[in-house]
């Protein structure tokens, strides 16, 4: 069994991998691609950001406060990409190739920041703390629980 850290590592490489399609896709103005890939990295995104919110940060908060700081700056970054997705669905209604690629720059900037702190400081916590999880968050990010 995966440790909480590599589950999580693992989904933010699959959710990077998902950009990069979409990113691909708004460059060569392939827009029946870019709709499906940018609906597919958004599910993707939001399924990630819900199964930390609703399973991981819960128990790790009641865990140990030492998580109670990076888990309340791990929220305001989920809201600050969610925000991102729906300004990038509306450029790409709109098909503003140069407004979506200035979005995705942005949102790159985010995750990428975002992913770091989370690899760095709240997975390894979780790993501490909250271990015996590890099945049950292994589950949720799958989609198998």
């Amino acid at each position: 069994m995966d440790d909480i850290s590599q589950l999580f590592i693992q989904d933010h490489r699959r959710c990077d991998e998902m950009f990069v399609a979409m990113e691909q896709a708004f460059s060569q103005g392939e827009w029946s691609r870019a709709e499906k890939t940018l609906d597919g990295f958004i599910h993707a995104m939001e399924h990630h950001f819900n199964v930390e919110e609703e399973r991981l940060f819960p128990v790790l908060e009641q865990a140990s406060c030492q998580a109670n700081g990076p888990i309340r700056v791990m929220m305001m970054e989920h809201v600050q990409m969610r925000h991102l997705f729906k300004t990038l669905c509306t450029a790409m209604q709109q098909r503003s190739k140069e407004t979506i690629l200035g979005i995705t720059d942005t949102l790159l900037v985010t995750m990428q920041q975002h992913n770091m702190k989370e690899e760095n400081i709240l997975y390894p916590l979780a790993d501490r703390f909250v271990a015996e999880l590890g099945e049950e968050i292994a589950l949720g990010i799958t989609g198998s629980g």
